[in-house]
């Protein structure tokens, strides 16, 4: 018996990266799954791997910057499979910004990149959950930096603290429907999106990694397989009633001082 036999699962953004090992571990798990992304060649090839290993899966090419298609990407999943029973935001935007340096254009793609989408995919998969008058439960990958964050991701520490509100209302809101909803907030996290960032932004070299990590409490960066056994969890009847957490998935003990 997996945790999540037979349950429906969107991953949104989850064509690599945390939403992918996500994907992995919920087919791992026994959901059939549907991943959503812009580019089709990454979508593709992940559910291929995933069918071909025994798995049930699915792609949905989205943009969801557009809050309609993060909708629609929704609407398509329960065309295909009668329901969605669990909704992982898993899309992120990492352009860097300070608050001096963010024009209102790079403002307005992190907002629709990492609180829109979020926002219009959770009102739609709910909406479904509601008419079913099912419980379901989502998960939003939320980051470290909603609690501030470092000056150079200013519009993304906004949107992410935005995220961890939306959060707390939407599980408030629909605490008797039996919807949980959860975010968490991981930190610095080894990812394909990471190493385009850290090589495009801060002149990283080949090993950013191992230097990073040698820096770090437990000598490593956060692990996106990790996160997704975490994700499975949350979103599982193993995890009881818990709803509305905000959750810190990191090695740093944010508010601790020495």
């Amino acid at each position: 018996m997996g945790l999540l036999d037979d349950k429906v699962v969107l991953v949104n953004g989850g064509s690599q990266g945390v939403g992918a090992a996500i994907a992995r571990a919920a087919v791992r798990e026994g959901a059939v799954v549907a991943v959503s992304g812009r580019r089709p060649e990454p979508g593709e090839a992940l559910v291929a791997e995933l069918t071909g290993a025994g798995g049930k899966a699915m792609f949905v090419r989205a943009d969801l910057s557009d809050a309609e298609q993060a909708k629609a990407a929704v609407a398509e999943v329960i065309a295909a499979h009668g329901r969605v029973d669990c909704l992982v935001n898993s899309a992120g935007l990492t352009t860097r910004g300070t608050l001096l340096a963010t024009t209102p254009e790079l403002f307005d793609q992190h907002i629709a990149i990492n609180l829109k989408a979020p926002f219009f995919a959770m009102q739609a998969a709910v909406a479904d959950m509601v008419a079913r008058k099912a419980p379901g439960t989502i998960v939003n990958i939320g980051s470290n930096c909603a609690h501030g964050g470092p000056p150079h991701l200013a519009a993304y520490s906004a949107a992410k603290a935005g995220l961890a509100g939306l959060t707390r209302n939407a599980a408030h809101a629909h605490r008797f429907d039996r919807v949980r909803i959860n975010d968490l907030n991981i930190g610095w996290t080894a990812t394909e999106g990471e190493d385009a960032t850290q090589k495009a932004f801060h002149g990283a070299g080949d090993d950013w990694r191992e230097e990073a990590a040698a820096k770090l409490p437990m000598g490593k960066l956060g692990q996106p397989d990790e996160i997704a056994d975490f994700v499975v969890f949350l979103l599982s009847d193993r995890s009881g009633v818990v709803t509305g957490s905000v959750i810190d998935w990191d090695q740093n003990v944010l508010g601790a001082l020495g």
